[in-house]
């Protein structure tokens, strides 16, 4: 369903995005009531599958590209799938499970690319009724330190006009994406049930390349570089290296907001 955007730098995807917050999969797993199947929707090269394999007994893992699934981690409990952007009711409950029969769905930093109306329909078909639960989040701009973050700022500023307008939902922190589902009770909010985003952070060590391949992946950094902009070019890497420290190889904490988004059917 989601538009097939990561083909190109499906290998620069799968190394330089973060993996996704335990807390973040605790905080989801403890509103579903069952835990027997879970989808997981524009899986990409399969980081959240991964995490929901150790607690739903099966996952079905799509996404429009092949290219990223071959990067994706395989398990006995993990079935991925490679779809078309646009499904039948017949080819989804083909895919991945008759009506009424999925207990979560999640879909991580996709929910931009994909038709809405058509998906939420498909999504509202094959959660289990009641208790079935919906899931999706997205992340923003890492934070390092003042210093690498302040030329970070300059390359993300002149991304800005690369990338497709759904990206947008991305740096509301999907507080604006349409969510036609209800509330659950979250910690914080006085026992009422809200849809409102929860935020996390997902952290990852990385040295100065892994950090420029995670750029690499962007969308925006694949477009500019096919129109003659590179983002990353010789004079920004050499400023990165300066504010980076002594060493390339210096492992340094990168820190990405996480802003996640639940409901029930």
């Amino acid at each position: 369903m989601a538009v097939g955007c990561y083909d190109r730098q499906a290998r620069e995807y799968a190394n330089g995005r973060p993996q996704y917050p335990p807390q973040l999969f605790s905080f989801i797993a403890k509103h579903v009531p069952h835990r027997r199947l879970a989808w997981d929707v524009g899986t990409g090269s399969g980081q959240a599958a991964l995490a929901l394999s150790e607690t739903f007994e099966r996952v079905i893992a799509t996404d429009v590209s092949e290219q990223q699934i071959t990067y994706a981690p395989k398990r006995p409990n993990i079935t991925y799938a490679v779809t078309p952007r646009a499904m039948s009711l017949e080819e989804l409950e083909s895919t991945v499970g008759a009506e009424g029969s999925v207990d979560l769905i999640t879909v991580a930093q996709a929910l931009h690319w994909l038709d809405l109306d058509t998906f939420y329909g498909h999504v509202k078909h094959v959660l289990r009724k009641p208790g079935g639960v919906f899931a999706a989040w997205c992340y923003r701009e890492p934070v390092v330190n003042p210093s690498v973050d302040c030329v970070f700022e300059e390359v993300f500023r002149a991304s800005v006009a690369f990338w497709d307008p759904p990206r947008r939902m991305v740096d509301e922190g999907y507080a604006t994406v349409c969510f036609p589902f209800r509330g659950v009770v979250q910690e914080g909010s006085e026992g009422e049930s809200t849809t409102a985003p929860v935020k996390f952070w997902a952290k990852k060590e990385m040295g100065l390349e892994a950090y420029l391949n995670y750029m690499r992946s962007w969308h925006a950094y694949q477009k500019a570089k096919a129109t003659g902009v590179d983002l990353l070019d010789e004079k920004t890497i050499a400023l990165f290296k300066d504010s980076w420290g002594e060493s390339d190889n210096d492992a340094k904490t990168v820190s990405f907001p996480v802003f996640l988004r639940i409901g029930v059917v």
